[in-house]
C-alpha cells in the first residue's frame, strides 16, 4: 500500500491538485499510524497478555510480552498493572515513530544509543567472528584511549579519530594499528547506517601500519642446549619455556596447558587462546621427557608473564647468551629452526597453527649468511 501510494503521489497531484493530494496522504498517514492493543486472555483467565496490532494481515501483528492480573489480588499486582499500561503506551509510542521514520532517513531517538560505547559493545557482539579478535580488541583499545566509560556520538568527529589513529600507532607495532583502526572504521560506518553520524567521521583517514624493524633475537641449535644444561631459578619456567621452543607455543597457550589436552600417543591438542583454531601437534621426545608422569590440572605451575619473562631473563644471562630473550622468542625460533632444517612453510604454518602461509613468510623468517652462501655457490661456475 505505501509503495503504491508514494508511486502515485505525483499523478494524484497532477489529477486532482495540491490540496486533494495533502488531504489524501494525511489520511493515509492517519490509518497506517493506527495501532491499537489486541488483549488476549490467558488459559487460567488469570491474566490478560498484549499485542500491538495495525491491521488483519500477515505480520501485522506484534507481542509486547506484557500482562496485566485480570483481578489484581493485592497492591504489588495492582501496581504492577499501572505501570504496565505505561509501558505498553511508550511501545505503542514508539511504533508509531518508527512507522513515521519509514523512509525519511531519520531515527528516532529511543532508537539511539546515549553512550556509544554501548553500541559499540552491540556492534561487536552481532559481528564478531571465532578466532577474529580485531574488533573486541579495537573496542578495548578505544576504551584505553577515551580513558572513561562514557562518550557520546557528537563528540567523535574526524579530530578525535586522528589523535585515535595515533594513539594505536603508538601503541602497537606491525599491522595491529591497521587492522584496529579499520575495525574502528567498520563501526563508525555501521553507525552511519544507523542514523548516528551524517557521514563517517573517520571516513577520509586511511588505517595505518607501523613498521618494526628492530629484529627479534632467537635461539641457535647450540643455544637450546646451552639453556637445559643451565640451572633457572624456577624449574617450572625453564620447563615451560624448554616445551615452548620444541612446540612454539605462546605464552597464552602454554600457561593454561592441562593434562588433558595431551594425548597418549604423545600429540598435544589445544584450541589456541589468540586465533581459536584447533591445534594437533605431535611432540618432540625432549619435550615429553620434561613432561614426565601424567597428573591432573595444569600441566606447569607458572608465575605471571611479567615475573615469567623477569626470570626467564636471568637465566639467559646465567647461559652467557648475550640475547634479549622474551616468551615470544621461543615461537620464533622455533619456526626458523625448522625452515633451517628443510621443513617447508606450509608445514610449519601448519605446526605454529596458522592457516596460511603469510605470516611465517612476514614474521617467522630469518635472512641468514650461510643461506646466502648457499645461493651463490648455486650460480654457475667456469
Amino acid at each position: 500500500m505505501s509503495v503504491f501510494f508514494c508511486r502515485f503521489f505525483p499523478l494524484i497531484i497532477f489529477f486532482f491538485g495540491t490540496n486533494m493530494a495533502r488531504t489524501l496522504a494525511r489520511t493515509y498517514r492517519k490509518k497506517s499510524m493506527n495501532i491499537n492493543f489486541a488483549k488476549r486472555l490467558s488459559r487460567d483467565k488469570e491474566k490478560i497478555h498484549y499485542a500491538l496490532e495495525w491491521g488483519k494481515g500477515a505480520g501485522q501483528r506484534v507481542s509486547t510480552g506484557i500482562f496485566t492480573y485480570v483481578k489484581p489480588k493485592d497492591q504489588i499486582q495492582k501496581l504492577h498493572n499501572k505501570e504496565a499500561l505505561l509501558i505498553l503506551e511508550m511501545k505503542r509510542s514508539q511504533m508509531v515513530l518508527d512507522r513515521q521514520a519509514l523512509g525519511s532517513g531519520y531515527i528516532p531517538q529511543h532508537k539511539i544509543k546515549v553512550n556509544f560505547l554501548d553500541y559499540y559493545q552491540e556492534f561487536v557482539k552481532l559481528n564478531s567472528r571465532k578466532g577474529n579478535r580485531h574488533l573486541s580488541q579495537s573496542l578495548n583499545s578505544f576504551k584505553k584511549y577515551i580513558g572513561r566509560n562514557y562518550i557520546s556520538a557528537v563528540e567523535i568527529n574526524e579530530t578525535l579519530c586522528e589523535r585515535f589513529r595515533k594513539y594505536l600507532l603508538d601503541t602497537f607495532n606491525g599491522e595491529t594499528p591497521a587492522n584496529y583502526f579499520s575495525r574502528f572504521k567498520q563501526v563508525l560506518e555501521g553507525a552511519r547506517k544507523d542514523g548516528y553520524f551524517k557521514t563517517n567521521p573517520a571516513m577520509g583517514l586511511a588505517s595505518k601500519t607501523k613498521s618494526n624493524f628492530k629484529i627479534k633475537d632467537i635461539l641457535e641449535a647450540d643455544e637450546y642446549r646451552k639453556l637445559m644444561n643451565t640451572p633457572c631459578l624456577n624449574y617450572e619456567v625453564k620447563k615451560a619455556f624448554v616445551f615452548s621452543l620444541y612446540t612454539g607455543f605462546r605464552w597464552a597457550d602454554v600457561k593454561p596447558l592441562k593434562w588433558e589436552n595431551v594425548k597418549e600417543n604423545g600429540i598435544v591438542n589445544i584450541i589456541q587462546k589468540k586465533t581459536g583454531e584447533l591445534l594437533d601437534l605431535p611432540l618432540h621426545p625432549i619435550a615429553l621427557e620434561i613432561l614426565g608422569e601424567r597428573k591432573a590440572g595444569l600441566v606447569f605451575k607458572l608465575p605471571t608473564a611479567d615475573g615469567a619473562n623477569k626470570l626467564l631473563a636471568k637465566w639467559c644471562d646465567d647461559a652467557g647468551l648475550g640475547k634479549h630473550i622474551t616468551w615470544h622468542c621461543a615461537r620464533h625460533s622455533f619456526s626458523v629452526l625448522l625452515q633451517d632444517n628443510g621443513t617447508d612453510v606450509a608445514t610449519v604454518a601448519g605446526m605454529l597453527g596458522h592457516t596460511t602461509t603469510k605470516y611465517v613468510h612476514k614474521t617467522y623468517q630469518r635472512y641468514r649468511n650461510t643461506n646466502a652462501q648457499e645461493a651463490i655457490n648455486k650460480l654457475p661456475s667456469l
